[in-house]
């Protein structure tokens, strides 16, 4: 998964990799054609997922994990599934940007009553930031939780939610008297209801839907964290997100290397392969120069996030650019397979719609620009 030799990992990591490299190629590729056709993955995947040790290794044992407190083992899984060009089971959405709200700011018994499932595949996680007329304005959102003595009434929408279909516990971003607070919504109750699968541009065997609360009684005891706190959370937990996107962004950027590079070798024209045409030579030079940047800035990153030292500037950093870079990879990607390229049948062409969203998930790009440039006082 690189072009240099990479020092951030150990035995044990090497280890893991071969398992879940296994994993992946016995159990998820196979079915990536069916996932895309139906708009959706099987539930089974998470299940076997959950069987392996893959699902939140992190959380403690007495919850159900593993205890294995290394992102390292998280960045490993980002860049396996890259790695076989699959981009529907969002295992690293539920792994490593909602499982740590539960850990970090649930009580006990939260985590008796959620972690347990979450790590064995039987309870699917998403996270409702997101509404129709806020995009990356977190503090706008409009979904309301009124406190009625000893529970809340919620009611509003939200828009584009991973995981919206299959997920059976939903990390609510929503406004009370105290400010913003998340609410853990349980599959079931009533008033919470789905809309339908959204038809996107890529990704498409990775559900994405609307969802609606319409008076649903949300429990004391599934207020997570603080009232009021919720902002607060969601930014404490953004860094992280953003060095998963980061990660992916690489990964899939060698992914699309290596499937134009091997098109090149292949291909000929004027009685020679295109990869022998100097201009040819030079952007795939130029794209290995890159990505091998972008890798080496990135292991230094995990290091320092595994110390939690990563701040938002470098977080920032490093998702605008990496997910910049696989935008222009796949793009060359798909010019040097030539009217191929453009077919659904080949690699190239799924890997280029999947990156368009990169920029704009996880907050836009120019948001990540304008948050290094307050960085500096500007």
């Amino acid at each position: 998964m690189s072009f240099v030799a990479r020092t951030i990992f150990e035995e044990e990591h090497l280890v893991f990799r071969d398992n879940f490299r296994r994993f992946c190629e016995e159990e998820v590729a196979p079915h990536g054609e069916k996932w895309i056709e139906q708009g959706i993955v099987d539930r089974e995947i998470w299940k076997l997922a959950g069987d392996n040790g893959f699902l939140a290794p992190f959380v403690d044992e007495e919850f159900g994990g593993l205890g294995l407190k290394d992102f390292r083992f998280s960045q490993i899984m980002i860049e396996e599934l890259s790695r076989i060009g699959e981009s529907g089971f969002a295992l690293s959405l539920h792994n490593d940007v909602i499982a740590p709200y539960l850990d970090s700011y649930g009580t006990d018994e939260q985590k008796r009553r959620w972690l347990p499932g979450v790590c064995s595949g039987d309870t699917i996680l998403a996270i409702a930031m997101t509404e129709p007329g806020t995009g990356s304005d977190l503090q706008a959102i409009k979904t309301k939780l009124e406190d009625k003595g000893d529970h809340y009434i919620l009611n509003g929408a939200k828009t584009f939610i991973s995981n919206g279909i299959l997920s059976d516990l939903v990390i609510v971003a929503a406004k009370a008297d105290q400010g913003v607070t998340l609410v853990v919504v349980e599959r079931g109750m009533e008033g919470f209801k789905r809309g339908r699968n959204l038809k996107k541009m890529g990704m498409k065997s990775q559900d994405t839907a609307e969802l609606f609360f319409e008076n649903v009684i949300v429990p004391k005891n599934n207020v997570l964290g603080q009232p009021g706190q919720g902002f607060i959370y969601l930014m404490q937990k953004l860094a992280q997100e953003r060095l998963v996107c980061a990660i992916g962004a690489i990964a899939g950027s060698v992914f699309a290397f290596e499937e134009t590079l091997k098109y090149v070798k292949e291909r000929t024209a004027f009685g020679k392969p295109i990869g022998k045409f100097q201009n040819t030579r030079f952007r795939m030079a130029e794209m290995k120069t890159e990505i091998t940047i972008g890798q080496m800035f990135l292991d230094t990153l995990v290091t320092k996030h595994l110390e939690g030292k990563v701040t938002p500037d470098e977080a920032a950093m490093s998702k605008w650019w990496c997910t910049d870079l696989l935008n222009r990879v796949v793009d060359q990607g798909v010019q040097f397979h030539g009217g191929y390229g453009y077919m659904m049948e080949y690699p190239i062409a799924r890997a280029y719609v999947d990156a368009r969203i990169t920029p704009i998930f996880a907050g836009t790009n120019e948001i990540m620009k304008e948050i290094i440039g307050r960085g500096l006082g500007l």
